[in-house]
């Protein structure tokens, strides 16, 4: 018992999640590197709708602005975050945790003009640090379009997009992922944390993305807080086996999640025996051929 409070207090005592998916990132400079040594990404799912609340800490080898892409199978509604919901939030685990009985085992768009457009900015915002578009992309090369055209109008005369990202991007278009979020941030040496952005879209499936990075190189840690109704039992993407629990999911009430968030509670209904837990999936970028998607 006390190994596994111990584990996790050492993961969790910052609030901080050891992620390295969920987006590819193009930097305005080619030749600089991007570098993404924290993420914390909470979900939320009631069997129809999505609250996906993510926050960075960024740096480069020099520095640029970087666009950041992310998939999502439906139009979001995005506004800024609470980044004190991931603190809370494994505090909490932590305080379920120890309560366990001892023997608990750890286990812009254009163009042509004589084409129809490639998509169309539905929303543009500026939160903080971040210079976020949602775009809705109208034919199939539209992604490859709209991120050239933005990047020479922000100053980039040569842009160079990894022909394994544009692959990538086809697949997510012919699956039926038609909206991207674009997220233009600046970045220095110096690693920074960016403002909790929060991603509300329906669907009827919960969803990270994680196939749009395998154009990356090395190994990968993708850590997600998962809050549902319900524990899952059907993944049609990432298979179950991949995933690794590495505590047992706590049981929250309706006040309990409202104390993090009143609009996650009162996304999962206001009920009193809600599911909160820690899912880990580790392996190389490259092998990540699927999202993960859960039922």
């Amino acid at each position: 018992m006390k190994r596994i409070t111990g584990l996790l207090v050492l993961l969790f005592s910052t609030g901080s999640l050891f992620i390295h998916a969920d987006r590819a990132s193009i930097p305005f400079k080619p030749h600089v590197k991007v570098f993404e040594p924290n993420q914390r990404a909470m979900i939320a799912w009631n069997g129809q709708e999505e609250i996906l609340l993510l926050t960075t800490d960024l740096k480069a080898s020099e520095p640029t602005n970087v666009l950041e892409v992310i998939p999502l199978p439906t139009e979001p509604v995005v506004k800024k975050g609470d980044i004190e919901v991931f603190r809370k939030a494994t505090a909490l685990i932590n305080r379920k945790i120890k309560k366990r009985l001892a023997g608990t085992r750890l286990r812009g768009v254009r163009g042509p003009t004589e084409r129809p457009p490639a998509g169309k900015v539905t929303f543009h915002e500026r939160i903080g640090a971040h210079d976020i578009s949602v775009t809705h992309v109208l034919r199939g090369d539209g992604f490859i379009e709209w991120v050239d055209d933005y990047l020479k109008a922000n100053g980039v005369e040569n842009p160079v997009i990894p022909e394994a990202l544009k692959e990538v991007v086809e697949e997510y278009i012919e699956e039926g992922f038609v909206w991207f979020v674009f997220d233009v941030v600046s970045l220095d040496t110096d690693p920074k944390t960016n403002e909790a952005i929060q991603y509300r879209f329906k669907t009827d499936f919960l969803y990270y993305p994680v196939k749009i990075t395998r154009t990356e190189e090395g190994n990968t840690l993708i850590s997600l807080l998962i809050l549902t109704h319900e524990l899952l039992k059907n993944f049609p993407g990432i298979p179950i086996e991949r995933v690794r629990l590495p505590h047992e999911p706590v049981s929250l009430t309706s006040s309990e999640l409202r104390s993090l968030s009143e609009e996650m509670d009162d996304l999962l209904g206001n009920r009193e025996n809600m599911k909160l837990r820690i899912w880990e999936i580790q392996g190389k970028l490259s092998e990540f051929t699927k999202d993960v998607i859960a039922r």
